[in-house]
């Protein structure tokens, strides 16, 4: 028992709750070096958090991270591990480490200690609404947000309202040159009456422009029209721009459903298991080449294992305890293999659209652009030709018809280069995900060896709930109130050893 004698010195710090700040022991309250097999070292880092200046922690963190942290907070009860919230939020464990911390901090949370070690950290029903009121930048978050999707319709309308000014624009200078070119005695009979007839229409309602510019105006229409369909203003910059990455936060759903996999499956997984959600080359060399695991190993802390029969597999120590009982997914631990694949058979990544305007809103897209360029092209070659001394007006335009010729030119030029850029995208994404989808076959109809290999995962599959009952330092109490005297530890500790 010469280890067992050995002490640490708790000293109460900033980060703990107002209660054991209050609290000034006598004298020192001793604790054991080891504390079921966690060395001196990791408890002093994991349970003693600090927030020194009483700085807001949690604004130190990205954004993302933050708001994962805390879904993965309220899917547990508000009681989680480091492992529930990696697995949950997708993060990596230094990641859901420190975004704890400083939740906890911030939030008025607690840690619980159980009899192995385990660290687990407790948060209050209200800790949103306690974090909300300790922090400006989370209290700004929902403007900015509101801000940055203003600013974006902004440039979705800006661009289709440029079109339609081109158009107006383009075709009244053409009429005015027109007529400007005409006789004097022409002008003259205009000014007594006679109307010169271009024979050339354009109908524009500017109360229309009003209603594109609302940014409520799409919510309105879907009212009488069908949703997928967008006002004319928008499938604008969409056939030009397209709309955005469809695969957009996808990374952070792959890292979910790889982390919420082993965690069902006890923590204790084979590479065959995990290639449906990875990217790799080809199914050829799997069997040999199991590289492609690294990132998870990294990610969630995993380390090899081999079985008895020589395989290679893949624990992960961090995924196999847990505060939290609640689970949204089925458990797989100690079922046959035909009902272990069920959370996600692959990982399928979306393919890109060119535009997700429909046929006639396209059409008309192409033709009013169509309009536009056949007019920047006449008028570049009437401002060449022009005889007569140019108007205010039109002088502006030809300041100003370099612009045009650029928004006429790149209103076909972007569309044609994207359309080049999707297919390629097309093609890998295409190529992935037929590569993840015969790794899910492979594992639907295992051979003998990958069978073996699998019920072997699963027999050295563990899962542990950390229970209350397990819990034997917390620091929600005053320390006299959980009777920590040496004593008392070298009893547990010896009741410990005998088990062992």
């Amino acid at each position: 028992m010469a280890s067992m004698s050995t002490c640490i010195t708790v000293i109460p710090t900033c980060g703990l709750p107002r209660r054991l700040l209050s609290f000034t022991p006598k004298q020192p309250i001793s604790l054991p070096c080891v504390i079921g097999g966690v060395p001196k070292r990791v408890w002093d880092s994991r349970v003693l958090v600090a927030r020194p200046g009483g700085a807001v922690e949690s604004d130190k963190l990205p954004s993302d991270v933050r708001k994962r942290t805390m879904d993965a907070v309220d899917g547990c009860g508000g009681r989680v591990t480091i492992g529930d919230v990696a697995s949950r939020a997708g993060l990596n464990l230094n990641q859901a480490q420190k975004a704890l911390q400083a939740l906890a901090a911030d939030a008025d949370g607690f840690l619980e200690v159980s009899g192995e070690g385990d660290v687990l950290y407790v948060f209050p029903k209200d800790y949103r609404s306690r974090l909300g009121a300790k922090s400006f930048r989370i209290k700004a978050e929902p403007f900015f947000e509101k801000a940055k999707a203003a600013g974006e319709y902004l440039i979705r309308v800006s661009f289709g309202t440029a079109l339609i000014a081109s158009i107006v624009i383009v075709y009244t200078t053409i009429i005015a040159l027109v007529t400007s070119s005409r006789s004097e005695e022409d002008n003259r009979g205009r000014r007594g009456g006679r109307s010169y007839d271009s024979g050339f229409t354009f109908y524009f309602n500017p109360v229309d422009l009003f209603w594109y510019w609302d940014p409520y105006y799409y919510r309105r229409r879907r009212l009488q029209a069908d949703d997928d369909k967008m006002n004319f203003i928008e499938s604008v910059f969409s056939f030009v721009f397209g709309d955005g990455d469809p695969n957009q936060g996808i990374e952070e759903e792959r890292w979910k459903l790889i982390g919420q996999y082993i965690a069902s499956n006890g923590g204790v997984v084979a590479a065959e298991e995990l290639a449906p959600y990875l990217d790799i080359d080809s199914t050829e060399g799997i069997k040999d080449d199991e590289s492609y695991i690294l990132p998870v190993l990294l990610r969630f802390d995993g380390q090899p294992d081999v079985d008895e029969e020589g395989n290679i597999l893949y624990r992960f120590p961090s995924l196999q305890r847990t505060a939290s009982q609640k689970s949204k997914r089925k458990e797989y631990v100690g079922r046959r293999w035909a009902d272990w694949v069920g959370i996600e058979k692959f990982f399928k990544e979306k393919k890109w659209q060119f535009s997700k305007t429909g046929t006639p809103e396209r059409a008309m897209v192409i033709g009013l652009g169509g309009l536009n360029l056949f007019g920047v092209i006449i008028l570049g070659t009437m401002l060449k030709d022009m005889a007569v001394a140019p108007s205010s007006f039109i002088k502006f335009v030809a300041d100003i018809f370099p612009l045009l010729q650029i928004y006429a030119g790149s209103f076909f030029a972007i569309p044609l280069v994207r359309w080049f850029f999707i297919r390629k995208k097309n093609a890998d994404i295409e190529k992935r995900n037929k590569a993840r989808q015969q790794c899910a076959q492979v594992l639907e109809l295992p051979d003998t060896s990958l069978r073996q290999k699998l019920f072997s995962a699963r027999d050295m599959a563990q899962k542990t709930v950390i229970g209350q009952d397990q819990i034997v330092y917390s620091t929600d109490k005053d320390l006299l109130e959980q009777e920590y005297e040496a004593r008392e530890w070298d009893k547990k500790f010896r009741e410990l050893e005998r088990s062992d």
